[in-house]
């Protein structure tokens, strides 16, 4: 019996050959194309490296808390996306891949982007930085200009850097961990210039281990949007002491990334408009707070 694996949980497929082939080719694709070499440049998503590098420690956590507010992210490999079902089913914010270097745009990023909005969801953009292919300003500008900007209309959220594993090539694509600091900075400070807003951090503990050496600079201006398929958000990074979203699984209802916003709807369209723009301001106490022993 053939078994099929695609981006959330591996599993047996037990309907037959042609079905689960089928069944996997219309999923994501992985970390490395069916040679084993890397993807095409510009196919990377929000989580591309998690479960090849971390992978997963216990099942997700139980239903929507009233102190955590469910979201998703998207790219074009969810196409045309059913915001109405997520939205009913208790989705209340979205982010969707905008860009990627300094070459890419998302084809779908219309649907994804202004559908999430015409639901009512509160709704930014990402991108995915490739340090390997140009500097972080230029990435920064390449975002801003192609739908990652911010609007003071407490439904947009701030722009958001997906930093972790290289799909591409070496995990840390090429850099030293001071290079990779440099790269991140020029980033996030030209993304501030052109928004007014510090835009969120994406990462995982292990990356940023690995390829920034633990920096700590960052946890004091930047949200941190943190990544671990598990139960619990796990060690945060050097600098911070909660989270402000945690992507808590690949293989979730109708778009397979779910996330948690950790604070009311109230406190997410606070964070939408500025008012509470850093990680600590918006923790909630007991929840999305993790020691570093």
């Amino acid at each position: 019996m053939p078994i099929f694996r695609s981006r959330g949980r591996s599993r047996p497929c037990l309907t037959g050959t042609l079905t689960c082939l089928l069944l996997f080719l219309s999923g994501p694709p992985a970390a490395s194309d069916a040679t084993g070499g890397a993807p095409e440049r510009g196919s990377a998503y929000m989580g591309i490296g998690v479960l090849a590098h971390d992978g997963e420690s216990g099942d997700p956590p139980p239903g929507p808390r009233a102190s955590q507010t469910e979201g998703v992210d998207v790219s074009s490999h969810q196409r045309d996306v059913d915001w109405p079902t997520l939205w009913n089913d208790g989705t209340k914010w979205a982010y969707t891949k905008a860009t990627e270097g300094t070459s890419y745009t998302n084809p779908y990023f219309a649907q994804q982007y202004d559908g999430s909005f015409d639901v009512g969801m509160v709704r930014g953009a990402y991108h995915f930085a490739t340090p390997d292919t140009a500097g972080g300003a230029a990435q920064a500008d390449w975002f801003v200009e192609h739908g990652g900007g911010w609007s003071n209309d407490a439904q947009t959220l701030p722009g958001a850097l997906d930093m972790e594993w290289n799909p591409y090539g070496d995990s840390c694509y090429g850099k030293s961990k001071s290079g990779m600091v440099g790269w991140i900075r020029d980033f996030l400070e030209r993304y501030k210039s052109r928004t007014g807003r510090d835009a969120v951090i994406y990462t995982a503990t292990n990356w940023w281990i690995e390829c920034t050496g633990d920096y700590a600079g960052f946890g004091g201006t930047n949200p941190l949007w943190i990544a671990r398929y598990a139960s619990t958000a796990g060690p945060l990074p050097a600098g911070w002491t909660s989270y402000t979203m945690w992507q808590y699984t690949s293989s979730g209802p109708t778009v397979g990334d779910h996330d948690r916003f950790n604070g009311s709807r109230d406190r997410l369209r606070e964070f939408a408009t500025g008012d509470a723009p850093d990680a600590e301001a918006l923790r909630t106490p007991g929840a999305g707070t993790v020691s570093r022993s």
